[in-house]
């Protein structure tokens, strides 16, 4: 049994923390200054309180952070505070800048782990995946706490930042597909046109960020796809809705305008092409 400090038990947290109890783990959190919310999934999770965090941090060997992005670092800067030896494991949402700062800068633990929870809160028949970057022997005392459990731990790589990264470019895609479409159907509603847009996309093609090979075909068009992008703007302007997806897509496209028609492009050139300045 390997004994865990939780911050916090939100509705993710709470559901980790769920998981190493039910693979028979120890898990503890503290109380103060926590809502009775807070207070009902911690009990409802098998989470055990303690008094403060000193008292919880001397009997554990591993610190889950699961918390809003940006409260990583005060969190991380707090236990390192208590001079905890053990494993830190930082699950949030945050940037591989982030991330390196609570490791090499904060070093809340003897050993810092770079986390990315993927997935909705594990248990009742549901499944997550949690990413994990770091020393080996380290990411090994994570993956043990959630053996045979609803929380699937898969590596990541060797590189703090590496689990980030990957959350970042995840959530920044399902995000902005999710903001986009809220606008889109926004705009169709005002022009009486929702139903046909839900049709519509019910017959769409919806792999687009499984499938990366289409990606040199985006270039090939984007040139004649970035006035279009102009269009939508005014469209959605005339509607008076937020125009800035579509005028911040229009910039993208314009950094693969040197690919007009080049169908063939290797997928890496395409990648390089969006990087650097605009």
């Amino acid at each position: 049994m390997t004994t865990v400090t939780l911050l916090h038990p939100g509705s993710m947290g709470a559901a980790v923390a769920a998981q190493a109890v039910a693979a028979g783990h120890d898990v503890l959190w503290v109380p103060q200054g926590r809502s009775e919310a807070t207070y009902r999934r911690a009990k409802q999770a098998g989470a055990t309180a303690c008094d403060s965090l000193t008292e919880a941090l001397a009997r554990s060997a591993v610190v889950l952070s699961v918390c809003p992005p940006q409260a990583a670092e005060d969190v991380a800067a707090e236990v390192a505070a208590h001079a905890f030896t053990g494993v830190y494991v930082d699950a949030n949402a945050v940037s591989p800048q982030r991330m390196r700062r609570v490791a090499e800068e904060i070093r809340p633990g003897s050993a810092v782990v770079d986390g990315a929870i993927f997935g909705p809160p594990p248990g009742a028949g549901r499944a997550a995946r949690l990413y994990l970057a770091g020393d080996s022997t380290a990411l090994g005392r994570v993956e043990r706490l959630f053996t045979d459990t609803a929380l699937h731990v898969c590596r990541a790589g060797d590189a703090i930042g590496s689990a980030s990264a990957l959350k970042m470019a995840f959530a920044g895609y399902q995000k902005a597909a999710r903001t986009l479409a809220g606008v889109a159907h926004a705009l169709a509603d005002a022009h009486g046109v929702g139903e046909q847009l839900t049709a519509e996309a019910e017959v769409m093609a919806s792999a687009i960020l499984s499938d990366p090979e289409y990606l040199p075909s985006v270039a090939a068009r984007a040139w004649r796809w970035a006035p279009e992008m102009g269009e939508i703007a005014d469209t959605l302007r005339a509607a008076d809705l937020p125009t800035d997806l579509a005028e911040a897509t229009a910039r993208v496209m314009g950094r693969w305008e040197r690919d007009k028609d080049r169908y063939d492009l290797p997928l890496a050139e395409v990648f390089s092409h969006l990087q650097g300045s605009s």
